[in-house]
């Protein structure tokens, strides 16, 4: 997992566009720019609810609030937004002209900011392409544009809440911010940004969540819109059969002392063939038993091997807990259609290398104290030896995993591999370019 850093101008050479970093120069605008008629309709409603007050510019045509708008909207074709930077430069041009004191063009503006507000939130709220929600309590919240206003309104600082909307999660705003650097330095986007950038477009309503970026190879712990520890992870191999997916879900239990249940491809491929090999006690000296497809416990002795091996007899295997289980001392378990889950491993060594790509699709954990100490809130200790002991942890956590082959690194873009391809898929969607 090859990770290559570029500076501002190195990328310059792949375009796809620039974005003026001003004001200054003012692109044509659509005459209609809202997302459709009942969006005019909940601005016009959400005005009549206030007698007109405005929300953007309460103080006048100088205004924090707008400014920080107007600033977001410049970058919003990093964000989604293809029309932000015109409705930036129409919103200046609108509120120039409210400098006069004219009250009349003092509320056009406001509501113009407000439409563009609506527009931004709802580009932001497009769920990210690829992306498995398993559980309503990650499904991405789509607002109606009453409720984006709404909440405006009810902020105790609307620049504050401006910036904390643009800023979704950490990772993104990290790698958005960086391009938009980039881009002012007159730099361009490389497609990777807008890839990745599209991915990771994920807005948590909770205040803890996981994120692990699958590219990257790396899981990071987020609470109050901070990334508050982070660790390598090894993730899915290149070929598509075990390839990490992209999903969200929701962790609910860490499980201690936890079998490993062999798959069963694994089952065929590996264990029968190493019991024809070496006989069975390679069976016991693994931790390994041997069970019906129903769950009863079988005599190894009496399983056709060469069968199971063939694919035509099926057993389940699983290994028990033990300093040599695959799981490790513990995993972290959570619905989805793939049975992907964290674990922890015994093989800490191949944390060491950069091509962290060698799992059957579940993600072993650097760190799996750690995270279970973060989740929990205590030492991830079991109270006993007993196996597969569920322990609740005292708020469910989201977890989103993505793919990132671009990231920013103390403000500076760098890339890894597209091991699984994704980039290069023809027909894939990039909200950035719409």
């Amino acid at each position: 997992m090859k990770k290559r850093m570029l500076a501002s101008v190195a990328c310059a050479a792949l375009t796809i566009f620039a974005v003026p970093a001003t004001g200054a120069v003012n692109p044509q605008l659509p005459a209609q720019f809202s997302t459709n008629a009942s969006a005019d309709q909940a601005v016009s409603a959400f005005y009549a609810s206030r007698r007109n007050a405005p929300l953007w510019l309460r103080a006048g045509a100088d205004s924090s609030a707008a400014r920080e708008l107007i600033g977001v909207l410049q970058r919003a074709s990093l964000d989604g937004l293809s029309t932000g930077p015109a409705l930036a430069a129409q919103a200046q041009a609108m509120m120039a002209h409210a400098q006069g004191g004219d009250p009349a063009a003092l509320g056009a503006a406001d509501r113009f900011l407000s439409s563009a507000f609506v527009s931004y939130v709802q580009a932001l709220q497009t769920p990210p392409a690829g992306m498995s929600y398993a559980d309503n309590w990650v499904a991405p919240r789509r607002d109606t544009p009453g409720q984006i206003l709404a909440r405006a309104a009810a902020a105790s600082s609307l620049p504050a809440y401006v910036r904390k909307v643009s800023d979704v999660n950490p990772l993104y705003a990290q790698l958005r911010d960086a391009a938009w650097t980039q881009m002012q330095s007159g730099g361009s986007v490389d497609p990777r940004v807008l890839t990745s950038l599209d991915r990771v477009r994920d807005m948590p309503t909770q205040d803890r969540y996981v994120m692990v970026d699958t590219a990257g190879a790396r899981l990071y712990m987020i609470q109050g819109g901070q990334i508050v520890d982070s660790m390598k992870v090894i993730v899915g191999k290149a070929d598509p059969s075990t390839q990490t997916p992209m999903l969200a879900s929701t962790i609910y239990y860490a499980t201690l002392n936890p079998y490993w249940h062999v798959t069963p491809e694994l089952i065929r491929s590996l264990i029968a063939k190493n019991v024809l090999e070496q006989g069975y006690g390679y069976l016991k000296s693994k931790g390994y038993q041997v069970m019906s497809p129903d769950g009863d416990m079988l005599d190894p002795a009496k399983v056709d091997w060469h069968a199971v091996a063939a694919g035509t007899e099926n057993v389940q295997v699983r290994q028990l807990p033990g300093p040599a289980n695959s799981m490790g001392r513990m995993k972290f378990g959570f619905a989805n259609s793939a049975d992907i889950y964290l674990h922890d491993t015994p093989s800490k060594d191949l944390f060491a290398q950069d091509d962290r790509n060698l799992s059957h699709g579940c993600v072993r954990l650097e760190n799996a104290e750690a995270l279970g100490r973060w989740l929990l809130g205590r030492d991830p200790q079991s109270a006993s030896s007993d196996p597969e002991l569920n322990v609740q942890l005292p708020t469910p956590v989201p977890i989103y995993v993505t793919y990132l082959t671009a990231q920013a690194n103390n403000g500076q873009l760098s890339f890894t591999d597209d091991v699984y391809g994704r980039d290069s898929q023809t027909g894939i969607h990039v909200a950035a370019m719409r």
